[in-house]
């Protein structure tokens, strides 16, 4: 997710480092877009739905392009299962998170859903844990998910599902919010 279009606001997130830069909504979408790409030195598609990068990320040079998105594991901690994801996870590799996920809900737990290893998520991805949330809730338990990616943590704020399930920086914070039953704690969440 790239771009945020409020009623007069538009939001660019950077795919690489997920700065943000925001400048006032004219007609076009797209001219917004490449409007706030030109004005601040940013790269990428001047169409609001294409991929963006800002200043500091475009003079590093190429995006280097993550790894596939893939599962390094499920564990099953106490009541509790955790999968792990590593690499970005989007529309060509979102089955082996969705299969996951399924799994992990089908368990009757709670369910930590880690993210330390993935930089990129799109909206695949955002589909994905939404519907796991919404399957652990209707069995009385709760989703959290595990990152320190700004990029992610931005996304998961714009979209506003850091307010339906606990976002977390680490594991054992994680695990504490589900056991506390908040859905997420000061510095912890987003």
């Amino acid at each position: 997710m790239a771009v945020v279009l409020e009623d007069d606001l538009v939001t660019l997130t950077c795919d690489s480092c997920g700065d943000t830069v925001a400048g006032p909504r004219v007609a076009s979408d797209s001219e917004v877009a490449w409007a706030l790409l030109s004005e601040h030195g940013w790269s990428g598609s001047p169409l609001a739905a294409g991929p963006h990068r800002c200043a500091h990320c475009t003079r590093l040079g190429p995006a280097t392009g993550g790894e596939p998105g893939g599962i390094l594991g499920i564990e099953h901690v106490g009541d509790v299962t955790v999968v792990t994801v590593a690499g970005d996870v989007d529309l060509d590799t979102g089955d082996t998170l969705r299969q996951a996920l399924r799994h992990a809900t089908d368990m009757g737990g709670h369910v930590i859903v880690d993210l330390g290893r993935t930089d990129l998520i799109d909206s695949t991805a955002l589909g994905l844990l939404a519907r796991a949330h919404r399957d652990a809730a209707e069995r009385g338990r709760r989703l959290c998910v595990v990152t320190i990616s700004p990029l992610i943590r931005q996304v998961l704020k714009v979209t506003r599902l850091a307010e339906v399930f606990c976002v977390a920086d680490d594991r054992s914070a994680a695990l504490a919010l589900l056991e506390a039953g908040r859905p997420s704690a000061g510095g912890a969440a987003s």
